[in-house]
């Protein structure tokens, strides 16, 4: 398939949506025809990044081995869509610096505190009001809104499947 390759990142607070976007974005990139690496945070927490804690300095390394697979993955010509909280602009731009700005978007997916915290699908939000996660981002450690974004999707404004469709015709028109 034509196109260049592409880092599509997508971030913001817990339960907003980003895995969920990422999923339905990788599977119809791949439905096309496209060679589509997914990155997430909880998976490399499991592998490359296990050990890592949450403090800020543990959260900047975490980000950094990610915008250094997504780089390589898009120097051998994979499209990446990536899914990280990714809570500070100094984060954003250390990705920006690595991947490089022609070859990444960011994807800022937003919903409203209360409705992250009723999702809760991992349960986190239950453990931090329980004070068994002391830095909890957007909580009790700071998630810096973004100076500028490619592209913002409000997950609570609209169905998964419409914001899919959303995100997938803006994932298209950048590939070309």
């Amino acid at each position: 398939m034509a196109g260049h390759a592409q880092v599509f990142w997508l971030f913001g607070l817990s339960g907003a949506g980003k895995s969920t976007l990422a999923c339905g974005l990788a599977a119809a990139l791949r439905a096309e025809g496209r060679a589509v690496l997914a990155l997430d945070g909880d998976r490399l927490r499991e592998g490359l990044c296990a050990g890592l804690g949450y403090s800020d300095a543990a959260r900047a390394e975490n980000l950094r081995r990610a915008a250094e697979v997504a780089r390589l993955a898009t120097e051998s010509g994979l499209t990446v869509v990536a899914a990280f909280i990714t809570p500070r602009e100094e984060n954003r731009a250390t990705i920006s610096r690595i991947i490089g700005p022609d070859r990444l978007r960011f994807v800022h997916v937003t919903a409203p505190l209360e409705v992250c915290r009723a999702r809760d699908a991992k349960g986190l939000y239950a453990r931090q009001a329980a004070g068994q996660l002391p830095d909890f981002t957007g909580i009790s450690s700071a998630f810096e809104s973004p100076a500028q974004t490619h592209l913002a999707l409000d997950t609570s404004a609209e169905p998964p499947a419409v914001t899919v469709t959303r995100l997938l015709a803006f994932a298209r028109a950048e590939l070309r």
